[in-house]
């Protein structure tokens, strides 16, 4: 696989630390961003927030100084703030949507300016099962995973021809810190729901990333890639 200088958002935890790890041990030279903490060791870590245009600035020249052009985004940064629709305040819709959407395009807007240069780039904006499933308590969050849908394609429109390609990765359950606290009664309430009968581990999801952005995959565009054990099939 050839060496690209790689983007992860959010790579301080959670499937974002995963990302970071597989990235590097492909071989890759991957910054993350973070408001708090850091990326695994051999990770260049930049503080940044994907709601704060002039610290993406800030941020992706360092890592263009440090490691080279950008080839390679994966936008995985992002919040939930779970209700139900009647309970949502306008803020809690309006803050997932600007984080969770608008980050994804602040960071590939600012990204994209190298690889158009290259004529080469790899867009992957890390969705949810829920953006096409639905989900009660949800209605922020997964209209903003659904959004990213439209996002990729729309960026498959415009730079495709440039040798960039984007695609969405939809992940379900994953085994977290946050669902290994959910009661025991609950998580196999969940996993009974799921044709696979269990939760992914983080490092499947960053697998399918890591071949998302392989010289393999030049001819796959606007597309969405599920990682859910067949949850969401038909959706």
């Amino acid at each position: 696989m050839t060496s690209r200088t790689v983007l992860i958002t959010g790579g301080n935890r959670g499937i974002g630390f995963a990302l970071a790890e597989e990235f590097l041990a492909a071989g890759h030279r991957v910054a993350v961003t973070a408001r708090s903490g850091s990326g695994p060791a051999g990770s260049l870590t930049v503080n940044a927030d994907v709601n704060d245009g002039e610290s993406l600035d800030a941020a992706l020249s360092r890592i263009e100084a440090e490691l080279g052009p950008i080839e390679v985004v994966v936008a995985n940064a992002g919040i939930t703030k779970d209700t139900l629709l009647m309970r949502m305040s306008d803020d809690e819709f309006d803050s997932v949507v600007a984080t969770n959407l608008g980050g994804a395009f602040r960071v590939v807007k600012r990204a994209s300016k190298s690889m158009i240069k290259a004529k080469f780039g790899r867009v992957i904006l890390i969705g949810s099962v829920v953006g096409l499933y639905g989900s009660a308590g949800q209605v922020n969050y997964s209209s903003s995973k659904s959004a990213l849908v439209g996002m990729a394609r729309s960026i498959t429109r415009e730079l495709a021809g440039r040798g960039i390609t984007a695609n969405v990765v939809a992940p379900g359950f994953i085994e977290t810190d946050m669902t290994a606290a959910l009661p025991e009664a609950q998580q196999l309430q969940y996993k009974a729901s799921i044709p696979a009968g269990r939760f992914a581990q983080a490092s499947e999801v960053a697998k399918v990333c890591v071949w998302l952005a392989s010289d393999e995959t030049s001819y796959i565009s606007g597309a969405v890639i599920p990682v859910d054990g067949g949850l969401g099939m038909g959706h």
